[in-house]
């Protein structure tokens, strides 16, 4: 009988180092590798938010890509991108944000994709990371924009042409057409072709642009340039109703772009089963509604963990952007913050229900286990709950996203006599100063992301 009983407390201590391990060990999952980043920039210290993602991604300096882009990698090369856009590096950001758009896919959000969602929220993070939508779209809208701060029309042409591609899966697959990213990526890609000599092609995109408010400044170049070419549009046709006004031969013109604050990130949530339970038992199937009604009267294991959005930081901020004496009124052009928060909305209740029947899985493992052991065996219930608690603990939900997208983004375009003049953009405490010359004919972009 002593053998016996030395086996059987030798397989409780097993069980039981396996309930308490995980919760030693823990997992934090993409947000805990995030931390140090966010604290950063929480503190105004992009270089510091820089040299933690420089840490994580294993790499000796910002000029460095790590050797393989994908799962968490490539959402950190894209975070690393925009604090490089903020700190005015733009050939670095250029080259980080060609990196994760190569290693990053759009994630299907038709109605029929519930499989995808579930994976996607779930897959381990060593796996390819999809993409919402609007992030997508943001990359290549940022990027251009770093093209434009540089002056290469070249690059922001190609920027614009691969924007095209992905606002057109927007609209037709998706069949959604109302998101505010679609418009600031037409208003960068309008103002590309118009500075390269495309009117049609500008006035298209231009049109675009229109359909949403906070784009209202770009009428004027509207009705410069219509004259010069032949597109036309029910918008269009409602701008050029106004005067266009003269611009004199010795101006030149300035884009303005400013980001502030930060998007929501997602962190990783808990909620007992039955109040999951309460919440979604309509989107769940019969039999699992009863299995999780099992575990839940089990009153042991009980916990769904799933991700969910955390706050976004310095959306209600007010910018300000000077020139020389007096200061320009900045439209607001997309609330990115709100955009994010509405797609989560859209798959969330996906994302719960994911959540349980993971959960029904990892009980269907523990009643395979006691079925083993015996009906009646306390070695088996022990056995039983751990594996069940243990696989709990390992289930960190994939948190990964765009933690560095601007919470907000404003825009002003203004013509400036010929000659020297001084800039001053600040948001959130975080400033961009500096002199431009202008010439007759001239234009410039300039922008300031201030990741607080």
């Amino acid at each position: 009988m002593r053998p016996r009983l030395l086996e059987r407390a030798g397989r409780l201590t097993a069980t039981l180092a396996l309930v308490i391990t995980p919760w030693i060990v823990g997992c934090g999952g993409h947000e805990a590798r995030t931390l140090k980043m966010r604290t950063a920039l929480d503190a105004g210290n992009a270089k510091a938010a820089l040299e933690a993602v420089n840490e994580e991604l294993d790499v000796k300096s910002s000029k460095d890509l790590p050797k393989d882009i994908k799962g968490d990698n490539a959402i950190l090369v894209l975070d690393r991108a925009s604090i490089q856009q903020g700190l005015i590096d733009f050939p670095l950001s250029k080259q980080d944000f060609e990196a994760a758009d190569k290693s990053i896919d759009m994630l299907d959000l038709a109605r029929n994709a519930g499989d995808s969602i579930g994976e996607y929220v779930f897959s381990g993070s060593s796996g390819r990371y999809q993409a919402p939508p609007y992030e997508k779209l943001m990359i290549n809208t940022l990027n251009m924009l770093n093209y434009l701060e540089t002056k290469d029309l070249n690059g922001a042409r190609i920027e614009a042409r691969r924007l095209s591609v992905m606002q057109k899966y927007y609209r037709d697959t998706l069949e959604k057409g109302d998101n505010p990213v679609l418009g600031l990526g037409s208003l960068l890609a309008g103002f590309t072709y118009e500075k390269s000599g495309e009117v049609d092609e500008a006035l298209r995109y231009y049109d675009e642009a229109l359909a949403f408010t906070g784009f209202q400044t770009i009428g004027e170049s509207v009705r410069r340039l219509a004259p010069q070419g032949s597109y036309r549009s029910p918008r269009i046709a409602a701008v050029l109703k106004g005067e266009a006004k003269p611009g004199g031969d010795d101006t030149g013109e300035v884009l303005f772009v400013v980001g502030y604050g930060r998007v929501a990130h997602k962190i990783s949530n808990r909620i007992p089963i039955g109040l999951a339970l309460t919440y979604f038992s309509g989107a769940i199937s019969p039999n699992d509604r009863v299995a999780a009604n099992k575990i839940a009267a089990q009153g042991l294991v009980t916990w769904v963990n799933f991700p969910s959005l955390a706050p976004g930081r310095g959306k209600w901020d007010i910018p300000s952007c000077r020139l020389d004496d007096e200061y320009v009124q900045l439209e607001e052009a997309v609330d990115v913050d709100t955009q994010v928060r509405e797609e989560w909305k859209k798959i969330e209740g996906k994302i719960i229900v994911s959540a349980i029947t993971r959960l029904i899985a990892r009980f269907a493992v523990g009643q395979g286990i006691q079925a083993a052991a015996g009906k009646d065996s306390v070695i088996g219930l022990v056995a039983s709950l751990g594996a069940q608690a243990t696989l709990t603990a390992l289930d960190t939900p994939d948190t990964r996203s765009w933690e560095t997208l601007p919470a907000r983004i404003a825009v002003a375009r203004v013509r400036l006599p010929a000659g020297r003049h001084r800039v001053v953009i600040d948001a959130r405490g975080w400033a961009r100063t500096q002199e431009i010359a202008v010439e007759k004919g001239s234009w410039q972009v300039i922008s300031l992301m201030a990741l607080r």
